[in-house]
C-alpha cells in the first residue's frame, strides 16, 4: 500500500476539481474527505486497524478519533444485556395469560 499523501499545495491544484467531479456541493478540504472516508468505513463495520493502515496512521489512537462520529454504528449496536432483556420480555409475554 503506498504511503503517499498529497501535500497542501498539491491539494490546492487538484482539490477543487476533485470535489466538483465527485458532485460535492459543500466546501470540502482534504481533511474533510479523509474524515468522511474513515467514518463511512467505520459505519460499514470495517475493522479500525484496517482503517489505520489505509489512512497511514502510526498510532491506533489517532484512528480511534473517527469512532466518535460513527454514530449509526454506535446507535445500532445492541448490548448483550439489552439483548437478554428483549429475549426475557418475549418469553414472559408468551407465557402470560391469553
Amino acid at each position: 500500500m503506498p504511503s503517499w499523501r498529497p501535500k497542501n499545495e498539491q491539494w490546492s491544484a487538484i482539490g477543487p476539481r476533485t470535489v466538483a467531479n465527485a458532485g460535492i456541493t459543500k466546501p470540502a478540504t482534504l481533511h474533510t474527505l479523509r474524515h468522511s472516508f474513515a467514518t463511512h468505513l467505520l459505519e460499514a463495520n470495517t475493522d479500525v486497524r484496517v482503517i489505520q493502515v489505509l489512512l497511514g496512521h502510526a498510532k491506533l489512537s489517532t484512528t480511534a478519533r473517527y469512532a466518535h462520529v460513527a454514530t449509526k454504528t454506535i446507535q445500532s449496536t445492541v448490548s448483550p444485556f439489552e439483548q437478554m432483556k428483549l429475549v426475557q420480555d418475549r418469553v414472559l409475554r408468551s407465557d402470560g395469560p391469553d
